[in-house]
């Protein structure tokens, strides 16, 4: 297998500095949060909207990457499941994928958006409008 490398495109500033204060689901109550977008890549916010809903993929730097089965949504009295059978964030490769509707674009590349249970400094891959 080749390793891949990627570029993160810029980081989410969020209110949840702590893994453990992150729903395990955006709609699960989490809060707004603001993706910084690096100077190189700003150009790819034009034509995105307010109101819009995207998916932003980001990388999950702070977790598990040797996890391969788990108790769904942390559960011990489930029964263990493959981790690419649930919505786990440990995981070989772990991409985060969070449906967050933007609620704010400001000249500077930073995008105000909403729910998103990702917490401070998590890098941001991609970001792609939903299809709904």
């Amino acid at each position: 297998m080749l390793p891949y490398t990627f570029t993160p495109i810029g980081v989410v500033h969020s209110p949840l500095q702590r893994l453990e204060e992150a729903p395990a689901q955006g709609v699960e109550g989490a809060p707004e949060a603001w993706l910084e977008i690096y100077p190189p890549f700003r150009e790819g916010l034009e034509g995105l909207e307010v109101g819009q809903w995207v998916d932003v993929l980001t990388w999950l730097h702070l977790a598990g990457r040797d996890t391969f089965k788990v108790h769904p949504r942390g559960d011990p009295s489930r029964p263990l499941k493959g981790v690419f059978a649930t919505r786990s964030p440990h995981r070989p490769n772990p991409i985060g994928l969070h449906r967050v509707e933007v609620r704010e674009i400001r000249p500077d590349g930073w995008v105000r958006v909403g729910p998103l249970e990702a917490v401070e400094g998590t890098p941001i891959l991609d970001i792609k409008p939903a299809l709904m």
